[in-house]
């Protein structure tokens, strides 16, 4: 798709404001250097997309669940009550292509069926960094359907239906029926702000991208509805968005 094409559906404007608070808030090196380590995260995930994940200790499956925003609280419950046996064969049913996707994700969130918060966030996240060239990301922070928020409708124009698909999409498999549009407008996206500088090429930086749109949002609707004294526990941007995106450590930095 030509860039004119995109940016009939990308909200440009809104895109170039987001760029704005961003530079204000954190530093081009920080943001080079989430995106390095998830560069990193995806090296290690990389082994559940070779049909690896069953050979994974709980050590290591512990380190996998952990470095994944939907689970990284849970890692401790998910291994006793799955047991690392069940998961590292569920993983790699995740990623064998001889069933459709949304068989695949069926079977993978009914492992999690104690654990709601984590299914299909789970499943995105793992299929995306350890195949980042065959899927996207898909969490509820860049679209959830049921509230409507998230950052690519901040993103995008009205003319753009990120729900289609969901109606009549068999129950629970409604975010398998929306993945193909939620990859179709994350790649509009992508080649928007790419084309203005906004961001390089590299395999995350969309995510990056998405990522600090939505630490954007949320520092916005705090200042309007949460006291100053609850705003000053909010981390900084650099921190939020290695949060959302599963690689947050002490050596990011924030701006002066």
């Amino acid at each position: 798709m030509s860039t004119s094409g995109r940016n009939q559906v990308v909200d440009t404007p809104a895109a170039l404001e987001f760029m704005r608070e961003i530079a204000e808030r954190v530093n081009p090196e920080d943001l080079a250097a989430i995106s390095t380590a998830l560069s990193d995260k995806s090296r290690r995930l990389a082994v559940l997309a070779g049909g690896g994940a069953r050979h994974l200790d709980e050590a290591a499956w512990r380190e996998v669940l952990r470095s994944c925003f939907p689970s990284r609280r849970r890692a401790g419950d998910i291994l006793e009550r799955v047991g690392k046996d069940r998961l590292g064969a569920a993983a790699d049913a995740l990623f064998e292509d001889g069933e459709p996707l949304a068989t695949r994700l069926s079977c993978f969130n009914q492992m999690l069926c104690d654990f709601r918060s984590a299914q299909a966030d789970l499943a995105f996240e793992l299929l995306h960094f350890a195949a980042p060239d065959r899927y996207w990301l898909w969490a509820r922070w860049i679209w959830d359907p049921a509230a409507g928020t998230g950052a690519l409708p901040l993103l995008v124009g009205d003319e753009v239906d990120l729900g289609a698909g969901l109606l009549g999409a068999v129950p629970g498999c409604e975010r398998v029926a929306a993945y193909e549009t939620v990859g179709e407008a994350s790649a509009m996206v992508a080649g928007t702000v790419r084309a203005l500088g906004l961001s390089r090429e590299g395999p995350f930086d969309l995510d990056v991208f998405l990522a600090c749109v939505y630490g954007v949002y949320m520092y916005t609707v705090l200042r309007m509805r949460m006291t100053q004294e609850f705003n000053r526990i909010v981390p900084e941007l650099p921190q939020l968005v290695s949060r959302l995106l599963g690689v947050h450590h002490r050596e990011v930095t924030t701006c002066p």
